[in-house]
């Protein structure tokens, strides 16, 4: 323990020696210092209550610091579409630590190139260019730049119960008040309509609208998938009025949905494609924003109008590339549609046998929504998955819904064993009532 001196004060700066059990030395104080100084909050946490840390992760598991086993229906909200650390992205990574980490900024960067060909050649449609990142919040920021630069208009259409970020732009597109309200007044010129009313969109359009940004699917919004035809009548309205379409697949890309992109279930292609999330296989935060040649000309007499520092360094573009490859490789997107068929099926199977819990089931691929009857069953129901071993969580904009998102890997087997708990769960919340049943008929 370091001794840190300031005027009237000495601090004790705490060191870890980094070899050997120094992981075990720091998830030691993990919770106190959690509580203490990220937010107060964490002592209210389930994890936090049990002292459950995070202490390594691999394929569709996470394991905490008392060996527990939790098969992960989270994914990082969306990040491990390729399982927790694939061999073949650390070792990309690992590769890459040893020849540049974070670029100079002047010369060439040869990873970030490579990465913006490839994406070109498997986005849909003629986008081609790329500016790289760090987030989803930073790639949505990025395409309400850019489309208002482009059209050199101010209004952006968004839809209610949309999540888009939490910074000031992203944030006015985001489309619940609990997120905007404390953080009026928001960027002017933002106009929400409701989702999956394509008609909602043509009637707010005028003559300052740059753009249209959609989820292809919902996803804090409660994994909520729109009526069939609906962003190919939006793609129609928006090319006749000649607004631009911006698609937010932070959450939906890269596989999740069982095509690599949303979009591609109607065929639609955007002007400006947002991707974040699982971009680096769950390894290295990045994003990125796609458009076509010639909306990017607009960028040409000033290419760092719009820039970032970390934004598509080696480490993290060598990453995604490993991801990418990943993803081409193992046909995860396939493999999505037909484990997502499986699990909504036997989901649905559940909501036949227990709908006192369970109201709706609905999704595409492995983004998937569970909604049940109250918010008091939501909590009970994913307290009792953690305490089982299952982890999930609750859709930001829709408290009686959880989300189910594991990595792409996911086997039947590892499904049935969700199945399971979740009827295991049911019928031991059953048990008071038919006590109570049982009582009422000796009476």
């Amino acid at each position: 323990m370091a001794v840190y001196k300031k005027v009237g004060s000495v601090k004790q700066f705490p060191v870890v020696e980094r070899r050997g059990r120094h992981y075990e030395e720091i998830t030691a104080h993990a919770l106190e210092n959690s509580i203490e100084h990220l937010n107060h909050a964490y002592s209210k946490k389930l994890c936090g209550a049990e002292g459950a840390v995070e202490f390594r992760d691999g394929g569709v598991y996470t394991y905490d610091n008392h060996g527990k086993r939790y098969l992960d229906c989270l994914g990082g909200y969306g990040i491990f579409n390729v399982g927790h650390r694939h061999p073949k992205v650390i070792a990309a990574v690992k590769a890459q630590l040893d020849q540049v980490c974070l670029h100079s900024q002047d010369l060439l960067n040869p990873w970030a190139a490579h990465l913006a060909r490839q994406l070109a050649s498997i986005a849909p449609g003629e986008l081609k260019y790329t500016f790289f990142c760090n987030s989803g919040t930073e790639a949505v920021e990025g395409a309400i730049k850019l489309a208002r630069l482009y059209t050199g208009k101010g209004q952006i259409i968004s839809t209610t119960n949309a999540y888009h970020g939490v910074s000031m732009g992203a944030l006015s597109a985001t489309g619940r008040e609990v997120f905007r309200k404390p953080f009026e007044p928001l960027l002017t010129g933002f106009v929400h309509v409701p989702f999956g009313d394509a008609e909602a969109i043509e009637a707010a359009i005028n003559k300052d609208t740059a753009a249209v940004i959609l989820e292809p699917i919902q996803g804090e919004g409660g994994i909520h998938v729109p009526p069939p035809g609906y962003l190919s009548k939006v793609r129609r309205i928006t090319k006749k009025k000649g607004v631009l379409l911006i698609l937010d697949e932070v959450q939906t890309g890269l596989g999740r949905t069982g095509r690599m992109f949303a979009c591609e279930h109607e065929g639609v292609v955007p002007d400006i494609l947002c991707l974040a999330k699982a971009l680096s296989g769950g390894v290295i935060p990045i994003g990125c924003f796609m458009a076509t040649a010639k909306i990017w000309k607009v960028l040409e007499p000033n290419p760092t109008i719009h820039n970032s520092t970390f934004g598509g360094n080696p480490l993290a573009c060598t990453a995604a590339s490993a991801c990418l490859e990943v993803l081409m490789e193992e046909h995860l997107p396939a493999r999505a549609a037909v484990m997502g068929n499986y699990f909504v099926r036997r989901l649905s199977e559940l909501r036949r046998q227990y709908p006192q819990y369970i109201a709706d089931v609905r999704g595409r691929g492995l983004l998937i929504g569970l909604e049940f009857q109250s918010k008091k069953v939501r909590e009970a129901v994913q307290e009792e998955l953690f305490y089982r071993g299952v982890l999930v969580a609750a859709t930001m904009n829709a408290n009686r819904t959880i989300r189910i998102e594991p990595p792409l890997i996911i086997t039947e087997s590892q499904i049935n064993f969700v199945i399971d708990t979740l009827k295991s769960i049911f019928e031991d919340m059953g048990q008071p009532q038919k006590k109570k049943a049982k009582a009422k008929a000796k009476k």
